[in-house]
């Protein structure tokens, strides 16, 4: 590995560790993640109302896909009924302008290497369409193999890396064969964003409400103080929401994970909601954000391409739009501050991915007691309790597998340990 994962400074954090805070361009990181990939999967009418010069942006320095096979020519009109598709989601840890000026001497520092720390897969079913979002922790511990990186060189396989180091290593294209060979999903399409992207988000759709239990969320570190309740986040207050760590749970990173699933889901159904989509200017405002804070894939950088995927998801219902997070254990070789897959765990998440399988949960919606359903799942009537031939049959993963459907409502449990 490069020099540069060696570099004290560029260490990680466990994801099941009581350890300090990790640097604010990972928290940073991850909100934009988040945001992109919702709004990826969910714009239904960007397409409809965008001017020209603002859709052909979106191509802007595309990279090509290893190994991604071919994907048909767009046409206007929906993705094909019969072809499901993937679309990796990778978020890098550069600063711009205006995280330059939020995050001063922390950007200033950058030692100019860069990092994937966020990297999620959102699967999409052939119809009936389903979504499930996968997220990897940064600091699993991955076999890479050989790359071609962007400038046709050849980046060499590594038996054992993190992958928030892949993107460094050989770049989006590398991160996603990474992925691929991990879960032997294929991925068609993929984005990478840097962070300048997460405030000018929230704000265009308005911020994102979210829900406060326990004793209030209290960290200083993360610059939140959150009272019991609801609240709108947007901006600068919706990035200190999503990296708060010991405001929420028992103070671990996986706690934190499950936090901002809460934040996923609220903003995939606000995105999904009439109230966006049926506002041109807040449709218009969510495209221009994406345009200006994507680099594509190739196979993504085409404006119908990205209409077709979109209106793909026009019917998806809530509850078969799910975020997990992959399983993992704990890294022998590393014990408290690497984890590697819990591959026995992941298997039946890619098998349902792989059949189409809608996904029901048996886990809990949150690791490390960091959020709570808000109202219970409601009780099934007679009706729904009858098994509907015509439905699609459901895969019911493993405990091990937390994670929450859009339809479910949580509250992120407060500590205020801080």
């Amino acid at each position: 590995m490069s020099g540069a994962l060696d570099d004290p400074r560029r260490s990680t954090v466990a994801r099941h560790a009581t350890l300090p805070t990790p640097t604010a361009f990972s928290s940073f990181l991850k909100i934009l993640g988040i945001s992109l990939s919702v709004l990826l999967v969910s714009a239904v009418a960007v397409a409809g109302f965008v001017a020209s010069d603002l859709l052909n942006r979106v191509g802007e320095g595309a990279v090509a896909l290893e190994g991604s096979g071919e994907v048909a020519p767009p046409s206007l009109g929906a993705y094909p009924d019969d072809k499901a598709f993937s679309i990796l989601v990778v978020g890098t840890d550069e600063c711009g302008e205006i995280t330059t000026q939020l995050l001063g001497e922390r950007c200033e520092d950058q030692d100019g290497g860069v990092r994937n720390d966020v990297n999620l897969l959102v699967h999409v079913s052939a119809a009936p369409r389903n979504v499930t979002v996968v997220s990897f922790p940064r600091d699993l511990m991955v076999e890479v193999p050989e790359c071609t990186k962007d400038d046709g060189s050849t980046a060499s396989s590594m038996s054992k890396a993190p992958l928030n180091s892949v993107f460094e290593h050989a770049g989006v294209s590398c991160v996603a064969k990474t992925v691929t060979g991990l879960s032997d999903i294929p991925i068609e399409f993929a984005a990478k964003i840097s962070f300048d992207g997460v405030i000018e988000i929230t704000d265009a759709i308005g911020g994102v409400e979210v829900c406060v239990a326990g004793d209030g969320i209290r960290d200083s570190q993360a610059g939140i103080n959150l009272p019991v309740g609801t609240h709108t986040v947007s901006g600068a207050d919706a990035l200190a929401f999503i990296r708060t760590r010991h405001g929420v749970g028992d103070e671990s990173d996986l706690a934190r994970i499950s936090n901002q699933q809460q934040y996923m889901s609220r903003l995939a159904k606000k995105i999904l909601s009439a109230e966006t989509l049926s506002d041109p200017s807040t449709v218009l405002r969510l495209a221009n954000t994406v345009a200006d804070n994507i680099v594509p894939s190739e196979s993504l950088s085409n404006p119908l391409t990205l209409s077709q995927l979109a209106l793909a998801l026009k019917d998806v219902r809530f509850s078969d739009f799910v975020f997990v997070q992959y399983p993992n254990l704990d890294d022998p070789d590393n014990p408290g501050v690497k984890v590697v897959p819990d591959e026995s765990a992941a298997e039946p998440l890619w098998a349902a991915l792989a059949a189409g399988e809608p996904i029901t949960l048996s886990g809990d919606v949150a690791t490390n007691d960091s959020v709570e359903l808000s109202t219970p799942d409601p009780a099934p009537d007679d009706a729904a309790a009858t098994p509907d031939a015509t439905a699609a049959p459901r895969a019911t993963l493993p405990p091990e597998i937390s994670g929450q459907s859009v339809d479910q409502e949580t509250c992120s449990v407060g500590n205020q340990s801080r």
